[in-house]
């Protein structure tokens, strides 16, 4: 009952005419930043963070914590329209949201669906954050190496059955992205790995050119492939908001993905150096496990909305060991943290009572961010699909463009350029033999945390592997590793023996 107290204290400190127009400026700059590809909401956090010097605390905050909370909606934008993800998390959204688009011819009904979800699971976000935020960031803080290790075992396990019902090309991808991932410096030794004598690769592989590569560049070169096929196609969309709403069936189908969603990405993002991309992708994985109406990968809903949820609920999550323990759990969150210390503020336990004011006016700005933000993605629906009205022939170069501008933001040099195309050649390549680029992103992604993780743990414990039996909550996960790993043989040995009959 106190923390409710304390919010509504947060929304008189957020409800004035100053703090409402930084929230507002903060969604509307959120959004466009994280429909830019190749900024992201570290990047765009960290450029604004000089326009908030002469800003009080509070208000400064508000408007950083509105502007990287709107980058998680604004990122949908280009992954639905362009097949390009304009920040990482959105990587998941692109894989049923520019499908439903094009291929089912609604654009619309794609963009409210990921708005849609992105509202929910940011709101399940922010109320857990409210009443938990405490709790939230000690259970964080019990997720060491080894536990973190167990995590994402289970995760990158899983991944062969993430999209398609090969697990034999998913397996095969998973190893490609972490072969890819590998490349560069040592993260703990600082020795240079796979680099081939080429000093660009001792950075290893940049992930967003790779991304929009793998993903964007790719659905060019099909694009040109396919160019004349697709003309009528895209211009016969409907404009209007009226025409783009869901339908009921349409919102119980996102509904339970967006709230398991919701839950599981809010625990994310309590946890140290996973975020909101590592939400997007375990939040697409978890869908597996229950039923879509369209197979995921083909425009299900079910897919949209379960990334889309869980990266808003990891970006409010975050925010609970940021303030509660002044713990950042994402680079984000480290520029956040830089602030904070810029205007004299102690993150820490002690903020809730010394600062009462700053934590729960920001808390309470995020909730005011979530339906301004909401209000206005809804609202230029109509005119961002009419992009989808453009002539595939004039739509080629655009998007050519965009991708060659995101890989080259990166790096500032034509490495991220070249990594971009190489990387959409492969995933042309990939798409034209069946195979599925979501297992090797999500590898890519995951495989540097979970060497860093198992490498520390192992130092921990002097190279004995019981440090990953001997706590519970690791001891728990494995169970469930073993338990992802043999299904797969035991449906198999029963088909064999008749007891279990083929779908």
């Amino acid at each position: 009952m106190e923390n409710l107290q304390m919010l509504f204290m947060g929304f008189s400190v957020v409800l004035t005419l100053e703090n409402v127009l930084v929230t507002l400026l903060g969604a509307i700059l959120g959004l466009i930043v994280g429909a830019m590809p190749g900024i992201g909401s570290l990047a765009g956090v960290a450029l604004l963070l000089p326009l908030t010097y002469k800003f009080n605390p509070t208000t400064a905050i508000i408007m950083l914590g509105s502007l990287y909370y709107a980058n998680m909606y604004g990122g949908s934008f280009s992954a639905i329209l362009l097949n390009i993800p304009g920040d990482s998390p959105a990587v998941m959204t692109a894989l049923d949201g520019y499908p439903m688009a094009t291929k089912r011819n609604r654009p619309g009904q794609a963009l409210f669906t990921a708005n849609s979800s992105s509202f929910i699971g940011g709101l399940i976000g922010m109320l857990i954050l409210t009443f938990m935020g405490p709790l939230l960031a000690d259970l964080g803080l019990k997720f060491g190496p080894a536990e973190m290790t167990s995590l994402l075992l289970v995760a990158m396990t899983s991944i062969g059955w993430l999209v398609g019902e090969s697990p034999t090309k998913g397996v095969v991808l998973t190893m490609v992205g972490i072969l890819l991932a590998t490349m560069g410096m040592d993260t703990l030794t600082g020795s240079p790995r796979y680099d081939f004598g080429n000093m660009y690769l001792l950075g290893g592989i940049p992930f967003t050119p790779f991304v929009i590569g793998a993903v964007g560049f790719s659905q060019v070169l099909k694009l040109m492939e396919e160019r004349n096929k697709k003309v009528e196609a895209n211009l016969n969309q409907k404009l209007t908001i009226k025409g783009s709403m869901l339908t009921a069936h349409d919102f119980r189908r996102l509904l339970p993905p967006a709230i398991r969603s919701g839950f599981m990405g809010t625990f994310v993002g309590v946890l140290p150096g996973a975020g909101a991309t590592t939400g997007a992708f375990l939040g697409y994985a978890m869908q597996k496990a229950f039923k879509s109406e369209e197979p995921l990968g083909s425009g299900a809903i079910e897919g949209i909305a379960s990334c889309e949820a869980a990266n808003n609920a990891a970006a409010a999550g975050s925010f609970a060991p940021l303030l509660a323990l002044g713990i950042p759990g994402s680079g984000t969150g480290a520029v956040l943290l830089g602030g904070l210390m810029m205007w004299g503020l102690n993150p820490g336990p002690l903020l809730f009572s010394t600062n009462p004011d700053f934590a729960w006016g920001l808390i309470a700005s995020l909730f005011v961010a979530n339906i301004l933000t909401l209000i206005i993605a809804v609202g230029i629906i109509p005119f961002l699909i009419k992009i989808l009205t453009v002539p595939v022939r004039m739509l080629i170069p655009i998007i050519t463009v965009v991708c060659v501008v995101g890989g080259y933001s990166t790096s500032n040099s034509m490495y991220g350029v070249i990594i971009m195309f190489l990387s959409g050649v492969f995933g042309y390549i990939l798409d034209r033999n069946g195979y599925s680029v979501a297992p090797m992103l999500l590898a890519f992604v995951l495989a540097p945390l979970l060497e860093s993780n198992m490498r520390k743990a192992f130092i921990i414990s002097n190279g004995k592997l019981g440090i990953f039996f001997d706590k519970p909550i690791s001891a728990f996960l494995l169970l469930v590793l073993f338990a992802i790993v043999l299904t797969p043989v035991v449906k198999f040995v029963l088909r064999k023996a008749g007891i279990l009959k083929k779908k």
